[in-house]
């Protein structure tokens, strides 16, 4: 594993959660990341559902890696089914690709390229396979359906795996997440519309001071 793959998830270890942009609108997703990074949530993912992910990725690592503490940023890709489009996202910046499926040919790409692959599983099966290819951390997906239960589950036959659920993480269950044993979390609306719209950058800052405040609190105890 190189070097910098090593600090990234170290990072994300550390933080506990990855912030995720998903909207249409690239000056909101810019802002959204600009906020997230400055209220001390410095690993973000951008989905690339949407048109005009690339631009928004390109442009956080930009804006963020200007402000003084810059070289703190993780940023990563996410919703990344294939491996052109890993690729395009490892070249537009991305540092870390997360997915919602297992692709043997995005694990290749990332591996190629010196990037953390963290694919989607539901299934033991599944998370084997993945760690089989490479990937460091695997992606809870849905947590929804899920739930912590996966993961305190898996641990039992695959003690070692590193999980990181992504869906139905909310600030109130964030105890319930990191008890059952998650690697980290991934936070999308609870951080892009904490006052359920998108566009407000300042309440986008404090939740994400929230839930960092509150992880470090959890993990404390």
């Amino acid at each position: 594993m190189s070097i910098r793959k090593c600090d990234i998830l170290g990072q994300i270890e550390q933080l506990g959660v990855v912030g995720i942009i998903r909207t249409k609108d690239v000056g909101v997703g810019v802002a959204s990341g600009e906020a997230m990074f400055r209220g001390g949530v410095t690993a973000v993912e951008v989905s690339t559902t949407y048109p005009g992910a690339l631009e928004i990725l390109a442009e956080v690592g930009r804006r963020c890696r200007a402000l003084p503490n810059g070289r703190d940023l993780a940023i990563g890709a996410g919703t990344v089914a294939d491996a052109e489009t890993a690729r395009l996202c490892i070249l537009n910046g991305a540092e870390f690709i997360v997915s919602h499926c297992l692709s043997e040919d995005v694990a290749r790409t990332c591996n190629r390229y010196g990037a953390a692959y963290m694919p989607g599983v539901g299934t033991v099966t599944e998370l084997v396979r993945a760690m089989e290819l490479g990937a460091e951390v695997v992606k809870e997906f849905p947590g929804d359906v899920l739930g912590p239960k996966f993961i305190k589950a898996v641990h039992g036959p695959v003690p070692w795996a590193k999980i990181m659920p992504i869906g139905g993480v909310s600030e109130e269950n964030l105890a319930e997440w990191f008890h059952a044993g998650a690697f980290a979390v991934g936070l999308g609306t609870a951080l892009m519309k904490p006052n359920g719209a998108e566009g407000d950058f300042d309440a986008v800052r404090g939740a994400s001071e929230r839930i960092v405040a509150r992880i470090a609190e959890i993990r404390a105890k």
